[in-house]
């Protein structure tokens, strides 16, 4: 009978070490398909709400900025940077091409081409973006840094 409780104890111990649970395992494909459709909603509400209201609403409480002319702006010196920015004299807005998401499923990068278009002028300027996101205790993603170089034609 002790062998028997033996066996069971020991069978129970391996049972529980088995390795994780499968719920808790980060797909892939749905991760990068959730970066991808984070960062289109970011780029709308850019569109739609302006850029300084997307940035703020968009940006992890530790996020950097790359700005030219400008070392990287972090957390609350982003905040206070963007909120100082006058966007009434363009909308601009995205397209990511591409995104990668980490295995752990925590950390991704996104980038693609932008366009800012001048609302007084028929002026578009185009550029390449690159966004590195981290997705939040409540799954959506938020960037924790965020770059861009003018310069290229649309294509």
């Amino acid at each position: 009978m002790k062998t028997c409780s033996l066996i069971c104890i020991l069978l129970l111990a391996i049972a529980s070490c088995s390795g994780p649970d499968k719920k808790n395992v980060s797909d892939p494909t749905t991760n990068k398909v959730s970066l991808l459709d984070a960062d289109k909603a970011f780029s709308h509400v850019c569109e739609t709400k302006g850029m300084k209201e997307a940035f703020i609403e968009y940006l992890d409480s530790n996020g950097v900025l790359l700005r030219p002319g400008h070392m990287p702006i972090v957390g609350a010196d982003a905040i206070d940077y963007l909120i100082q920015q006058n966007d009434s004299a363009y909308t601009l807005s995205w397209q990511p091409s591409f995104a990668e998401v980490a295995a752990s499923g925590e950390l991704g990068y996104t980038y693609g081409m932008y366009a800012l278009q001048m609302k007084d002028k028929d002026t578009t300027i185009f550029g390449t973006y690159t966004s590195i996101w981290k997705k939040q205790s409540d799954g959506t993603w938020k960037f924790v840094l965020d770059t861009g170089n003018e310069g290229v034609g649309a294509e």
